[in-house]
């Protein structure tokens, strides 16, 4: 994760300047502030056709204000091209502070990408400058390295040149929604009527850095997350840098180094998760986060003292929903018979306490009932959803749906098979349902295969009734690559801002199920096209804006 205490660079009397900032890991204090960037317009682009070899880009925005060419040297006193880096900013106003006319009082934090090289004495991502920084948008190759150049002089250097990125939130007025600005390298292959080397774009977007396709010897390709392709001439080329504004800082997985089955719920504006918690002491805990990054402990569903009497072990998939008055928390357990079944807890609030409602919600005598999860419909109609864990006596495993009550605490009617495991990828399992209205129709997320390796895999079906029929898509949406193997059982959310993001676990590659493993907890965002979700470059290996 890439936040960590904040550390900033107050500019000192001349007398000891340079070897205090120099120490603290800052950029040249002799460096004047340049003027700050000029914003752009905001315009998308159409994506062109592989086959001309022309960028996927956007038409230009209005061009963005140069910075200053000045000589600064690196954070650590050693020369440009040198892995050294400029980097904390400053707080105080003076000293160049870098305002550019906003209120004296207003300050712009700064969060570089995971690539960023920062001096040992600077142990986090972050600084804060008063008034209102800016950049251009320009990642200017020097030697092996990169660097940015801010409107306040500082020269932030990232390793290699896959591209700088940079998100820059200010307090200073005027500041405007969330936007990037994508910046292409020299070698970008832009379309006709193009004149600028980047692109702004409201929201977020970005790519996973670590994928560059060749189009033989001539030239290469990203991938962005909005489905823009921009072209670079010649092999593994891909330099895009991406500018951040307002959209609330960068993170990189993972964000927590435990929590297998998160269940999370949206509460107002902040989130409340629980995890499967196994055979501890105290069962499910549970965390609160206003940004789906940084999380708090906020107790347990069931303190020791307090799990269900029917209950006897394995505490495993707790999610936490608001269902008519209350919320509940439903969840799976071995009871005393020896047979998993789903259990629910109500509370006023969604972090308890919550009083179980005294026998299982789900139970089968025959099979184990588990994975939990509910959602209100269209016409307030709460459902649960849950698994039948057939994979435990080599059967099919269906998962189920059925109304609920109005207080979510009894079964009605009859039960519906929603789908079950018959696409190869699937293998024995379907399991860890998650669903979620949007535009009219019902999404359901899944996960296939064994959750202990890397067969495991995130896929969707929807429908346009909620107990449907629904309808899968062929492939899965998340599936391992090289860092993070076997994503799955996901929570899917939207946010204030009204992006979407999934929450989900995975094993760390190398860490797979072992003794002393766990599943980490990962966050993407997801970008709907053509009626379905998608997750672009998930699990995501690189510095991304928070969703």
């Amino acid at each position: 994760m890439l936040y960590a205490a904040e550390m900033t660079c107050e500019r000192a009397p001349l007398a000891w300047l340079a070897v205090a900032l120099l120490a603290a890991g800052c950029g040249d204090p002799g460096v004047a502030p340049s003027s700050a960037a000029a914003s752009g317009s905001g315009a998308s682009g159409s994506v062109a056709s592989s086959g001309t070899g022309s960028s996927a880009s956007g038409s230009a925005g209005s061009t963005g204000g140069s910075t200053s060419g000045s000589s600064s040297t690196s954070g650590t006193g050693t020369t440009s091209g040198s892995s050294s880096t400029s980097g904390a900013g400053s707080t105080s106003g003076t000293g160049g502070g870098g305002s550019t006319g906003g209120a004296a009082s207003c300050t712009t934090r700064i969060t570089y990408g995971d690539t960023w090289i920062h001096g040992a004495s600077h142990p986090g991502n972050t600084d804060t400058a008063s008034g209102l920084v800016t950049w251009d948008g320009v990642c200017t190759p020097d030697g092996a390295n990169a660097y940015a150049v801010l409107s306040n002089g500082w020269r932030p250097y990232f390793a290699g040149h896959a591209g700088c990125v940079i998100a820059l939130d200010t307090t200073c007025p005027g500041a405007g929604a969330c936007a990037t600005r994508v910046g292409y390298g020299p070698t970008w292959m832009p379309g006709p009527n193009h004149p600028h080397f980047y692109d702004d774009v409201s929201g977020r977007v970005w790519r996973d850095p670590g994928t560059c396709t060749n189009h033989g010897s001539a030239s290469s390709s990203a991938l962005l997350s909005n489905g823009w392709a921009p072209y670079f001439s010649g092999t593994n080329a891909c330099e895009v840098s991406f500018r951040y504004t307002q959209c609330g800082g960068l993170y990189a997985n993972d964000v927590l180094s435990s929590c297998a089955d998160p269940g999370v719920l949206r509460d107002g504006n902040r989130y409340v998760m629980a995890c499967t918690s196994g055979n501890a002491a105290n069962a499910f805990a549970l965390r609160t986060s206003t940004d789906l990054v940084t999380w708090q402990s906020a107790g347990h569903i069931f303190p020791s003292a307090q799990k269900p009497s029917w209950a006897a072990s394995d505490f495993w998939a707790p999610e936490v929903h608001e269902v008519g008055n209350h919320y509940v928390a439903y969840f799976a357990a071995r009871g005393h018979d020896g047979v998993l079944a789903v259990g629910a807890a109500t509370a006023t609030s969604p972090t308890g306490p919550f009083t179980d409602i005294g026998h299982p919600l789900v139970h089968d005598a025959n099979m184990g009932m588990i994975d939990p999860t509910a959602f209100t419909a269209a016409d307030g109609t709460p459902y649960l959803v849950w698994k039948a864990d057939g994979n435990a006596v080599g059967q099919h495993t269906p998962i189920y749906g059925q109304q609920l009550s109005a207080n979510g605490t009894s079964l009605v009617g009859a039960r519906a098979t929603l789908i079950t495991n018959d696409r190869s990828w699937e293998g024995g399992v379907v399991e860890g349902p998650w669903v979620m209205l949007r535009g009219g129709t019902y999404y359901l997320f899944y996960s296939g295969n064994s959750y202990a390796n890397s067969t495991y895999a995130v896929g969707v079906a929807k429908a346009s009734a909620p107990l449907g029929p629904y309808t899968k898509r062929s492939a899965p949406i998340v599936q391992s690559d090289v860092a993070w193997k076997g994503p799955g059982h996901c929570s899917v959310v939207q946010t204030p801002a009204g992006n979407t993001a999934m929450v989900y676990h995975a094993w760390q590659a190398g860490h797979v199920n072992g003794p002393g493993d766990a599943r980490h907890l990962l966050v993407d965002g997801v970008v709907w096209s053509g009626g379905w979700p998608t997750v672009p470059a998930a699990p995501s290996l690189g510095a991304r804006p928070v969703p």
